[in-house]
């Protein structure tokens, strides 16, 4: 019986260990994703850089969308309210919608 108790509580003790080290990981670094080969990514503020983007649209809460859509999927945003889109690189260049019209913006 000795022998079942003393395994038990190691087991419940490397758990805890376990959980209470990826809540500090996620508190020091603000995480996108946790992918299958667990790399840490930066925090990026999809939202507010898709804002900017789309601040001179004319339909900005279609653009926003579009955009934080590329945003999340690239892990990238251009600069500026047009244009610069090559400096996303070809995941942001080459995604587009259903019937065929480049998505992001």
């Amino acid at each position: 019986m000795a022998p079942r108790l003393v395994f038990l509580a190691t087991l419940l003790l490397f758990c805890l260990a376990l959980v209470s080290s990826d809540v500090e990981i996620e508190d020091q670094q603000k995480l996108v994703t946790r992918g299958a080969n667990r790399r840490l990514l930066p925090f990026m503020d999809c939202g507010g850089l898709c804002k900017v983007r789309c601040s001179l649209h004319s339909r900005p809460n279609l653009c926003s969308r579009a955009c934080g859509t590329c945003c999340v999927r690239c892990k990238c945003v251009p600069p500026g309210t047009s244009g610069n889109r090559e400096m996303c690189g070809t995941c942001y260049t080459d995604m587009t919608t259903h019937g065929n019209r480049t998505k992001c913006p």
